[in-house]
């Protein structure tokens, strides 16, 4: 397998881990781009959410680091709060085939911008609410 995240779990490739456990590891992403960014990944190799392969134990694991990290950063970091975000498959964004949980911590008016979508849409909500509901 030649998934990057497998190789810094291994320690093949270095990073700037913030934490680990028995199931996750936390780490500095190396983009840079906002100041703590911070990658949550299984030590278990799973592609995404929507992987047969990831069970309720990984997702509730991941789920558990990255909340841990975020308080982390709020109650101790001298941050105001933190997006949790998690891509899952080609279409929304995911680059690295390894299930991943972006923490990002924020300041107030921070100038970072989280969500980029623009005003809202004529969508009709009853009739999508009908064609998503789970029975």
């Amino acid at each position: 397998m030649d998934c990057i995240f497998c190789k810094i779990i291994k320690g093949e490739i270095p990073s700037y881990c913030v934490y680990q456990d028995e199931h996750c590891y936390a780490f500095l992403d190396i983009a840079k781009d906002v100041y703590g960014h911070t990658l949550v990944i299984p030590k278990k190799h799973v592609e995404n959410l929507l992987d047969d392969d990831c069970d309720e134990i990984t997702v509730a694991k991941v789920a558990q680091t990255a909340q841990k990290i975020a308080k982390h950063y709020v109650a101790n970091c001298g941050f105001d709060g933190a997006d949790v975000v998690c891509a899952n498959g080609a279409s929304a964004e995911q680059s690295v085939f390894h299930l991943h949980f972006h923490v990002i911590p924020r300041k107030e008016n921070d100038g970072e911008q989280m969500w980029h979508f623009k005003g809202g849409k004529d969508f009709d909500l009853a009739d999508i609410c009908q064609k998503l509901k789970i029975d």
